[in-house]
C-alpha cells in the first residue's frame, strides 16, 4: 500500500457500501411481497420457496468463481459488472407474469449478487491501512445487516402504493448510483497471479447446492423416503463431497479450504453461517405472520419489523467498541445468546397474541444479529492476506449463502409440514382440502368462498403453531451455536493482514507500473 493512505478511501467506502445496501436489502424486500405473490401469481408454498432460495442458491454457487474473477481481472470491474447485472436481472423480474420467469429473474439476481458482495469486502485491503480495515469491514457488515430490515420497510411501502412489479423497479436507480459512484470513487485493484477458474468445481458447487435445496423443499409434500427426495439428496452428497475432493488435490483451487486452517477465520465463519441459518428462517416466517394472522397490509408489515433495525443499530454502534475491550470471540457468543433468547420468546407467541410480545423480542432479534454477524465477518477478513482478499471474502460469503439457502428450505419445509398436520379440513372436498393446505392464504381464500369462517380461524392457528415450532427450532441452533463458539473459537483479537506490496516505480520513459501480484490500491 502506498505510504500515504488514498484521500478518497472513506469516500469510496460509501460507494461500495451503497451497492452492498443494494444487494442485501434485495434479500429481504421480496419476504413481504410473499403473500400477494401467492394471491396475484398463483404461487404455491414451494414456488414461493423458489422464489427466495433461487436467489441464495445461485448466489452462494457463483461467489467462488466470483471472487476469483475479482481478484484476476479486477475488482472494482467485476463489482460494476455485477451492479449492471443485477439492474437488468430487476427489470426483468418486474415484468414477471408467471411463479417460473420470477424465479429465473431471481437466479438472475443471485448470479449478480454474487459479483458484488465479495468484492465489496475484498477491496478493503487496497485502500486502508492495517490500523483502520477493521472499522472499514465493520461498516460495510452493517450495511449488509441493515439491509435486512430495510428490506421489508421499503418494500411494504412500494406495495402499499404501487404494484408488486415496484419492489424490482426500485433496484434500477440504486444501481445507477452505485455503479457511478463505484467508478469514481473505487481505485482497481487485482491479483494477476490468482488461479484460473475452475469450471468443473463451478458445476459441482451449483449442481450439488441446487440438489440439496430442492430435496428439503420436497421433503413435507413426499417424505423422506421418495425416490426423488432420496435421488437428489443424495446426488447433492456425491457432488459436493467431489467438489471438496477435487479442492484438495489442487495447488491453487477455487475451493480455498486452507484458508480454513486458521481458527479464527474458521469459527468466524461458522458463525456467521449459523446466524444466516437461523435468520433466513425468522425473516421467511414473520411476514406472512404480521400479514395472514394480525392482518398488516405490506407497509404496516415493514413498519412492525422496524424495532428490529433499532437493535441493529444498536449493535453497529456497540460491536467494535466491545470488541477492543472484550476480544471478538465473547461478542459474538453473547450476540449469539441475545439472538437464542429473541426467538425463544418469540417461539412461545399465541394465535390470540397481538403484536405486543412481537414488538418485545424484534429488538433483541436486531442486537444479537449485529453483534455476532457484524463480528463475525470483521474478524474473519482481517485474518485474509490481500492477494487472497477476493477469494477469501468469497468462501465466506458462501458460507453464509449456503447457510441461507439451507435456513430457508428446512424452516420453510418444516413450516409447511407442521401447518398441514395442523389444520383441520372436516367436512371439506378433497380438492378444497388440498388448496387450503397448500398456504394460509389459500386457506382464507377457500374459507370465503365457503363461507367457513372455522377454516380460517384453524389455519391462522395451525400457522402460528407452525412458526413457533420454526421459532423454537432456530433459537435451539442459535444456543447450541453460541456454546460453540464460546468453546472453540480463539480469544485473541485477529490482526489484520498485511497491506499489499508497494507499487514498483516505472522505469524512465515507461508507462504506469505494472499491478503487483497481491494487489493495487
Amino acid at each position: 500500500m502506498p505510504s500515504v493512505p488514498d484521500p478518497r478511501r472513506w469516500l469510496a467506502l460509501v460507494a461500495v457500501a451503497l451497492s452492498v445496501l443494494v444487494i442485501s436489502f434485495d434479500m429481504t424486500i421480496l419476504n413481504v411481497a410473499l403473500p400477494t405473490l401467492a394471491t396475484q401469481l398463483e404461487a404455491t408454498t414451494g414456488q414461493l420457496q423458489w422464489i427466495v432460495d433461487s436467489y441464495t442458491v445461485v448466489f452462494a454457487a457463483v461467489m467462488l468463481p466470483a471472487g476469483l474473477i475479482g481478484d484476476r481481472f479486477g475488482r472494482r470491474r467485476t463489482l460494476t459488472t455485477g451492479l449492471a447485472l443485477f439492474g437488468l436481472a430487476s427489470a426483468v423480474g418486474m415484468l414477471a407474469d408467471s411463479p417460473g420467469t420470477l424465479i429465473a429473474a431471481r437466479a438472475a439476481m443471485g448470479l449478480a449478487g454474487a459479483l458484488v458482495m465479495p468484492m465489496s469486502m475484498a477491496v478493503i485491503p487496497g485502500l486502508f491501512p492495517a490500523g483502520e480495515q477493521r472499522r472499514a469491514t465493520a461498516i460495510l457488515a452493517g450495511a449488509l445487516a441493515a439491509g435486512m430490515p430495510f428490506g421489508p420497510l421499503i418494500g411494504g411501502f412500494l406495495l402499499q402504493h404501487f404494484w408488486w412489479g415496484s419492489i424490482f423497479l426500485i433496484n434500477l436507480p440504486l444501481v445507477a448510483v452505485g455503479i457511478t459512484a463505484c467508478l469514481l470513487l473505487l481505485p482497481e485493484s487485482l491479483n494477476p497471479d490468482a488461479p484460473r477458474i475452475d469450471l468443473v468445481a463451478t458445476v459441482l458447487g451449483a449442481g450439488g447446492l441446487s440438489a440439496l435445496t430442492y430435496g428439503i423443499i420436497e421433503i413435507p409434500a413426499r417424505g423422506w423416503a421418495d425416490p426423488l427426495v432420496l435421488g437428489v439428496l443424495g446426488g447433492s452428497v456425491v457432488a459436493l463431497t467431489a467438489l471438496v475432493l477435487r479442492s484438495r488435490r489442487q495447488r491453487s483451487p477455487m475451493l480455498d479450504l486452507a484458508l480454513l486452517a486458521d481458527p479464527t477465520f474458521r469459527w468466524s465463519a461458522v458463525a456467521a453461517t449459523l446466524v444466516s441459518v437461523v435468520l433466513f428462517g425468522g425473516f421467511f416466517v414473520l411476514p406472512q405472520y404480521f400479514q395472514n394472522v394480525l392482518g398488516a397490509d405490506a407497509l404496516g408489515t415493514g413498519l412492525r419489523l422496524m424495532p428490529l433495525m433499532g437493535g441493529l443499530m444498536v449493535a453497529a454502534k456497540l460491536s467494535d467498541r466491545l470488541v477492543t475491550r472484550i476480544g471478538p470471540r465473547a461478542v459474538i457468543s453473547i450476540g449469539l445468546a441475545v439472538l437464542a433468547a429473541s426467538l425463544l420468546l418469540g417461539s412461545t407467541t399465541d394465535v390470540s397474541d397481538g403484536y405486543g410480545l412481537a414488538a418485545v423480542w424484534l429488538p433483541l432479534l436486531g442486537l444479537g444479529m449485529g453483534m455476532s454477524i457484524i463480528t463475525a465477518q470483521a474478524s474473519a477478513l482481517l485474518t485474509l492476506p490481500p492477494a487472497r482478499a477476493g477469494v477469501g471474502s468469497g468462501l465466506m460469503q458462501t458460507l453464509r449463502q449456503v447457510g441461507g439457502a439451507i435456513g430457508v428450505a428446512v424452516f420453510g419445509s418444516l413450516l409447511a409440514g407442521s401447518y398441514r398436520h395442523a389444520l383441520d379440513t372436516t367436512g371439506l372436498p378433497a380438492g378444497a382440502a388440498d388448496k387450503a393446505g397448500q398456504s394460509v392464504v389459500a386457506a382464507d381464500g377457500v374459507a370465503t368462498a365457503t363461507g367457513n369462517p372455522a377454516l380460517a380461524a384453524s389455519a391462522h392457528a395451525a400457522y402460528v403453531h407452525g412458526m413457533t415450532l420454526v421459532l423454537l427450532v432456530a433459537g435451539v441452533i442459535a444456543v447450541l451455536s453460541a456454546v460453540l463458539v464460546a468453546l472453540r473459537m480463539p480469544a485473541a483479537e485477529p490482526q489484520a493482514a498485511a497491506g499489499p506490496a508497494p507499487e514498483a516505480a516505472p522505469e524512465p520513459g515507461s508507462g504506469p507500473a505494472a499491478v503487483p501480484a497481491a494487489d493495487r490500491g
